[in-house]
């Protein structure tokens, strides 16, 4: 333990060198402290083992209002007997001339048997010398009375009567050296450096572990050979629905599910062939009048599968494996597992030979880079992919499987309209799940809580 003393120990422990028993408030005018100093110089000298502090606790005892007006008065029973020495006096009178205070007094008198009472007079039959209770308010008074110098028998009385009696609790604090503290030398010089003090505590500055997720997702599809694609944050509903073979009155482009930009239509959303032989897919296999206007509507991206099928339809490649990650939109009910603005990874292999055993093979190539083994896939429903499956994974934490990412391939009414001749696997999902998962998240939302002991003790590698 440190033997470097700060002035303020020094000067406490000289102080009680002199004078071994002390209170804080004696150190405050013995060292010319101040309370505060005081009260670290103790605490810090507790903590190296060289002060003893004593707390006792005494309780002092004080009359209430009640009680005051009695110790001016008398006791309620003593003016009632007081007034009865003369003779028998009429209840009503003495109703009249006793007040509030007359049902208490002739209460105690009937049970001590002080008083006879008849229906309309009371008289006195016993008149005490000192009644229950006045031995105790002479001796307070107006005082401050340690309870210990109080006649317990005699104060039960008052106790039971309410504010005739006020206890205060006092706890006082007694510092003493210990026996090493004693035989210490202090010196008056100081500058010392104490090397085993304890330094502030800074936290450097670190990525958010969120974004530590995205870029090892980023880094994965990497490795794997994948390039990334980027696209805007607002697309055409063109892109984002239409060519995408999503009707034009799916529930999923109403408002109360995509954000559209109030008033603003895309001019040209892409060349006349596109538009034709999308449009004449949606006319024969949905068989509903496709509207160019709707499609000219400006959204918020409701997925990145947008930027894909864009890049695929102006690039018509033979090969590729590419993949676009960013932040997607959807009007949706924040809670713990659903947020309005949230980050999508979405990839797309094409290829002559690529079939669903690829695809799955990639998802679990991926899985087991981010640290998860268990997982599996279920048939499910996309509106552009035929077949489709849904990944799980299985939470050891939770004891249970989760949906994560969903993939298929892209169905011949997408791509084909598109002027894309081979099969297209593709896949997308929330990032955030994926981090939740990794820092056993039950709320998404912690994310952008902006805790900072969560931020700061969060590990860095998962």
């Amino acid at each position: 333990m440190s033997q470097v003393f700060h002035d303020i120990e020094k000067k406490i422990i000289s102080s009680l060198k002199d004078n071994p028993k002390q209170t804080p408030e004696l150190l405050e005018k013995s060292t010319k402290l101040s309370p505060d100093q005081i009260r670290r110089g103790i605490e810090w000298l507790k903590l190296k083992e060289l002060a003893i502090v004593d707390e006792s606790k005494t309780s002092i005892i004080s009359l209430g209002k009640n009680g005051i007006e009695s110790f001016q008065k008398g006791l309620p029973e003593r003016r009632l007997l007081n007034l009865l020495k003369d003779g028998p006096r009429k209840l009503s009178e003495l109703q009249k001339e006793l007040g509030y205070i007359f049902g208490p007094a002739i209460g105690l008198a009937r049970k001590n048997n002080w008083v006879q009472t008849s229906s309309e007079e009371i008289s006195l039959q016993n008149l005490p010398s000192e009644l229950p209770g006045e031995k105790t308010l002479k001796q307070i008074g107006a005082n401050q009375i340690p309870l210990n110098e109080i006649d317990k028998n005699d104060l039960l009385g008052l106790l039971k009567r309410p504010d005739f009696i006020i206890e205060d609790v006092i706890t006082t604090k007694e510092i003493t050296l210990t026996d090493s503290a004693k035989l210490l030398e202090i010196s008056n010089s100081s500058g010392a450096i104490d090397v085993e003090a304890k330094v502030p505590q800074v936290f450097v500055a670190r990525t958010h572990p969120l974004k530590d997720t995205i870029d090892e997702i980023r880094e994965i599809f990497v490795t794997l050979g994948f390039s990334e694609i980027i696209g805007n944050m607002t697309q055409s509903s063109f892109w984002n629905f239409d060519a995408l073979f999503t009707p034009q009155d799916h529930p999923a482009r109403e408002l109360q599910d995509t954000f559209y930009l109030d008033g603003v239509s895309a001019k040209k959303i892409a060349n006349s062939e596109q538009i034709k032989k999308v449009s004449e897919s949606h006319k024969k296999n949905w068989r509903y009048h496709w509207d160019i206007n709707e499609a000219r509507k400006m959204v918020l991206r409701t997925h990145t599968t947008c930027v894909t099928i864009k890049h695929l339809a102006e690039n018509k490649p033979d090969e590729a494996r590419v993949f676009s990650l960013g932040r997607v939109f959807r009007n949706e009910k924040v809670s713990y597992k659903h947020l309005v603005e949230f980050n999508q990874i979405e990839g797309v292999v094409v290829g002559k030979d690529a079939t669903l055993r690829n695809l799955m093979g990639i998802q679990r190539e991926f899985y087991k880079r981010i640290g998860i083994t268990k997982i599996k896939f279920w048939p499910t429903f996309f509106p552009y992919t035929e077949p489709s499956l849904q990944t799980m994974v299985y939470n050891e934490r939770l004891g249970k499987w989760i949906e994560l990412f969903g993939m298929g391939i892209f169905r011949p009414e997408v791509t084909k309209p598109l002027g894309i001749s081979k099969s297209v696997l593709a896949w997308g999902g929330g990032i955030e799940r994926i981090a939740m998962l990794k820092y056993e998240l039950d709320d998404v939302r912690e994310f952008y809580n902006n805790n900072l002991n969560w931020l700061r003790s969060a590990t860095k590698c998962q």
